[in-house]
């Protein structure tokens, strides 16, 4: 099973080996990410997860020695056809990274800066708590707007990091380990937050965390190591699934915690 049938996919990956110079980082991947859902990646570490997830904004471009070869398809366009705007995919796809990094800016400006610098004609004070409100922070910080977001915890940092990127309107957010700098409460905060974004947006997020995987999304898809160091994709589900009926014994293993 891939998908919801008769919906179109958002996402389609088609023969995809991703290089660092003469190293085979990612092989050979095949897979259908479909809207408004939460896709997990799974697979123990080095097996190229991160670097996966990060071809479909091609965030690898600014890597020295990278190289795609296959097809990436995000909404029926290939995003590494040399016609493609890099500049304006990552405008629809946005990123939240594993640690929090919000500027050293005004908590105001953290989320007005991305929409300011895209040429937003609007009211940026209605986007801003719009966006504040879309990342479930607006009521903690409504009266501390100007104060510098480095004072926030570290758990309201990354809620601030993903209300950055709402503000810029994506249909995409990619989430890279997003909860492993936070606390249990905080990293429930954040779960709650995607399913309730998943409503809007399409996410695709990396963890190690075998549980938020199972609680937060609808598929999954686990990776492992081949015998030539590269990642490849073993096996791509519904979560319940994958986490209850795998059909490879890797993703067996991997999921009771036998290894990785």
């Amino acid at each position: 099973m891939d998908g919801v049938e008769g919906e179109a996919p958002i996402f389609q990956v088609q023969g995809l080996s991703l290089y660092y110079g003469d190293f085979r980082a990612v092989r050979d991947i095949d897979l259908n990410i479909r809207p408004r859902r939460i896709t997990a990646i799974i697979g123990s570490s080095g097996c190229g997860k991160s670097t996966l997830l990060r071809s479909f904004n091609r965030m690898n471009d600014f890597i020295p020695g990278f190289r795609a070869e296959g097809r990436v398809h995000f909404d029926g366009q290939d995003i590494y056809q040399a016609s493609a705007d890099p500049v304006s995919l990552r405008r629809r796809i946005g990123m939240v990274f594993q640690k929090p990094n919000p500027f050293p800016k005004s908590i105001f400006e953290n989320v007005a800066w991305g929409a300011r610098i895209n040429g937003f004609k609007g009211d940026l004070g209605e986007l801003v708590e719009a966006s504040l409100r879309g990342a479930a922070l607006w009521d903690e910080v409504r009266d501390q707007l100007p104060q510098n977001a480095l004072s926030l915890s570290i758990g309201e940092q990354q809620r601030l990091c993903i209300a950055r990127a709402l503000a810029v309107e994506p249909e995409v957010i990619l989430m890279d380990e997003p909860c492993s700098a936070l606390d249990p409460i905080a990293t429930l905060k954040i779960e709650d937050l995607m399913r309730t974004l998943a409503a809007r947006y399409t996410i695709v997020i990396v963890t190690h965390n075998m549980q938020q995987a199972a609680r937060v999304s609808d598929y999954t898809a686990m990776m492992a190591m081949g015998d030539d160091r590269a990642g490849t994709l073993v096996e791509f589900d519904v979560t319940q699934t994958i986490f209850t009926r795998p059909r490879d014994k890797r993703t067996e293993d991997y999921v009771t915690g036998r290894y990785g």
